[in-house]
C-alpha cells in the first residue's frame, strides 16, 4: 500500500496468514478503503472461504466483471472444488497469464503458483512466482523450493523477506518452514516461532499443527497428540490435522485407521491417502504372488 499511513488491511491479512479464516471473514468490513484495497480485501475474504472449503460460494459470487485478482481466486476455487474442473481451470489460468495486460498481476501469479504446486509441477509454479514482488510470493517460493528439496534456494528467498521485514508474520512462518526442512537443532527454533504465535494470536489449526510437527520431530509424540486433538476440535475435517494424527498415532502405537478414513473422505487427493493406497496395492500384489 502506498503512503506511510496505517495499513487498513493489516489485521485481516494477519488473520489469513495465521489460519484464522473465520476471523478474517468476520472482520472484513473495513471502512473507507481505496479501490485497490477493496479488491485486496475481497481476495483475502474469498481465499478464506476457499480455505474453509466453501468453494461454491466463491464460484457463485465472483462474476465475469470482477477484477483480475478475483478472477484468479475464482479459478483456484474451481480447481479445488472438483477433480473434473482441474483441466478447465488450468487452461483458463494459462489464458489469463498469457494476456500481456494482466499476466504479471501478483495475485494471478500467486494463484498460478498455488495451483501448480498442487499439481506438483514445481518448475511451472516457479516460472510464475520466482520474480517475487510481494511477501506472499516470496513465502510461496520458500514452500515450493522446500518441496523441491532446495533449502539453499529457499534460504535466499527467506533472506529477501528478512530484509523487507524480519518480524512480518510470513517471514516468521517461512523461517519456521525452513527450520523444519533443515531439521536437527533448527527444529527447536521452529517450535519457538509457533510458540510465540500461540502467545500473540488466537490458537488456530495452522499454529497447532506447526507446533505438533516440531514436537514429533523432537520425539515428543504425547505433546504432539494433545496439540493435534485440540486442532481437531477446531476443525474436524482439516486434512493436515488428520494426516499428522495418523503419523502421531502410529508412533504412539495407537489405532490410526479412523483418522485415515476421515482423511480419505475429506481429502481423497492427500499425499498420505495416495501413499496408503499405493502400499495397500503393493501388499495385495504380494499376497496374490504368494497365493
Amino acid at each position: 500500500m502506498a503512503g506511510s499511513g496505517p495499513d487498513p488491511l493489516f489485521g485481516l491479512r494477519n488473520n489469513f496468514y495465521i489460519g484464522a479464516y473465520q476471523a478474517a471473514i468476520n472482520n472484513s468490513d473495513v471502512p473507507n478503503l481505496s479501490q485497490d484495497d477493496a479488491v485486496e480485501r475481497d481476495t483475502l475474504v474469498y481465499r478464506s472461504y476457499i480455505a474453509l472449503s466453501s468453494y461454491q460460494l466463491v464460484i457463485n459470487e465472483i462474476d465475469a466483471s470482477a477484477a483480475t485478482p478475483l478472477q484468479a481466486v475464482k479459478l483456484l476455487a474451481l480447481y479445488l472444488a472438483s477433480p473434473d474442473n482441474k483441466e478447465a481451470a488450468i487452461a483458463s489460468l494459462h489464458e489469463l497469464l498469457g494476456d500481456p495486460a494482466i499476466g504479471s498481476n501478483p495475485i494471478l501469479r500467486l494463484i498460478a503458483g498455488i495451483v501448480f504446486m498442487h499439481e506438483q509441477d514445481y518448475n511451472e509454479a516457479l516460472k510464475h512466482t520466482n520474480a517475487g514482488g510481494t511477501m506472499e510470493l516470496h513465502a510461496l517460493n520458500v514452500q515450493i523450493l522446500i518441496k523441491m528439496h532446495r533449502s539453499d534456494y529457499a534460504e535466499k528467498q527467506l533472506r529477501i523477506m528478512q530484509q523487507v521485514e524480519e518480524d512480518h508474520t510470513l517471514t516468521q512462518l517461512a523461517s519456521a518452514w525452513l527450520n523444519l526442512a533443515v531439521g536437527g537443532s533448527k527444529i527447536q527454533e521452529a517450535y519457538l516461532i509457533y510458540q510465540d504465535f500461540s502467545e500473540k494470536y488466537q490458537m488456530t489449526s495452522l499454529i497447532l499443527n506447526g507446533k505438533a510437527v516440531c514436537c514429533m520431530h523432537m520425539g515428543n509424540f504425547d505433546e504432539a497428540e494433545t496439540l493435534l486433538l485440540e486442532a481437531l476440535n477446531k476443525d474436524a475435517k482439516d486434512p493436515e490435522t488428520l494426516a499428522n494424527l495418523v503419523v502421531c498415532s502410529l508412533h504412539l502405537g495407537k489405532p490410526s485407521a479412523r483418522y485415515l478414513n476421515q482423511l480419505k473422505l475429506s481429502n481423497p487427493e492427500h499425499t498420505l491417502v495416495k501413499r496408503a493406497a499405493s502400499a495397500e496395492e503393493s501388499f495385495d500384489r504380494a499376497v496374490q504372488t504368494v497365493a
